[in-house]
């Protein structure tokens, strides 16, 4: 019984810390460093992470600083970025790199809006598969004799009320990153 209330629970962290990490990404109009967390530079032959060669920084609201550990690395850095195609132009002075934030769109805010849900959405369905796979687990149990019929919908309710639980931090997730996407 353990056992399937830990496979819940596993599974419905990870779905959840998936959406946090997706929703993060999500450009919102303001300056994020997570925006960058997916850029590989070209550094001596090998791609590494951007946060691996550059510190990134917020300088205002709508400015994201770069700056290279090595100097020799502002090119490379600069490339990366406008190959990400993030919509930001970088600017740079030799020694940092600067990343205007331009302000969203209202039809830009309504794509951000659907796509944030749509993440949302993969998460409940994740949610809601670690549950399942948690009640046939539970289920399966019970037809082998290991764990009672009292004890079956005793955790039966116990993985219901996490599923509730982890789906109502999801929906909290998705109401903040909407509130910051559709704030002018």
């Amino acid at each position: 019984m353990n056992d399937a209330l830990e496979l819940a629970q596993d599974g419905m962290e990870k779905a959840l810390d998936h959406l946090r990490k997706a929703v993060s990404k999500v450009r919102a109009g303001r300056a994020n460093p997570a925006m960058l967390d997916e850029i590989r530079v070209e550094n001596y032959g090998t791609l590494m992470p951007l946060n691996q060669c550059a510190t990134v920084s917020i300088g205002d609201a709508r400015l994201l600083v770069v700056k290279p550990w090595d100097r020799n690395m502002v090119g490379p850095i600069e490339r990366a970025i406008n190959a990400a195609n993030l919509g930001i132009n970088p600017q740079s002075d030799g020694v940092v790199i600067r990343l205007a934030i331009p302000p969203l769109t209202g039809d830009r805010r309504k794509a951000l809006v659907k796509q944030v849900k749509d993440l949302g959405e993969e998460a409940k369905v994740a949610i809601r598969q670690s549950r399942r796979e948690a009640n046939e687990f539970l289920k399966e149990a019970e037809k082998g004799r290991e764990i009672t019929e009292d004890e079956l919908k005793k955790a039966l309710e116990k993985v219901q009320e996490m599923h509730d639980k982890f789906v109502k931090q999801a929906e909290e997730i998705l109401s903040k990153k909407e509130a910051e996407i559709t704030e002018v």
